[in-house]
């Protein structure tokens, strides 16, 4: 049986496929991805994915050469969640990451705030422009002030 046919899909025709560098074992980023998406990317062994938003399909690394290259993919228990083992030719997060995790909970509670960790390795403002955050650059000082403060989406470029 073909692997799309094993999805348990959502009621959109989704999955969330999750993408992991196949040697550190970090996971990279999310994403959703259609049926066309998971063919695509077993067939050009590429990260594809579909995006809710453009409701278009979209190659990861289409724009900045970032890509995905996929190595193994596997299903959890449920057969409802995707994870691709990639050979990262790249930093994964187009706000310039290598990973999309790259805030943590600090202090792990109630109290804590989020903070980003990691190092940006590109200026997604160079690679993308605005487009990519819609002038939103979520791991600025300002921007995680923001969204510590509770105002998700509301932070200025």
């Amino acid at each position: 049986m073909p692997l799309i046919d094993h999805i348990k899909w959502n009621p959109h025709g989704l999955a969330p496929m999750i993408l992991q560098d196949e040697t550190s074992r970090e996971v990279l980023m999310v994403g959703w991805v259609n049926e066309e998406a998971l063919a695509k990317t077993v067939e050009t062994k590429t990260a594809h994915f579909w995006s809710r938003s453009r409701k278009k399909l979209w190659k990861k690394g289409e724009s900045s050469g970032h890509v995905q290259v996929v190595k193994d993919i596997r299903l959890d228990c449920d057969v409802d969640v995707i994870l691709a083992l990639v050979e990262s030719k790249g930093p994964a997060c187009h706000e310039g990451f290598r990973s999309c995790f790259f805030r943590r909970l600090e202090p792990l509670g109630p109290d804590g705030e989020l903070v980003t960790f990691a190092e940006r390795e590109f200026d997604p403002g160079e690679v993308y422009g605005d487009k990519a955050t819609g002038g939103i650059h979520h791991g600025d000082t300002e921007s995680t002030e923001n969204v510590n403060a509770g105002n998700r989406g509301t932070a200025s470029p």
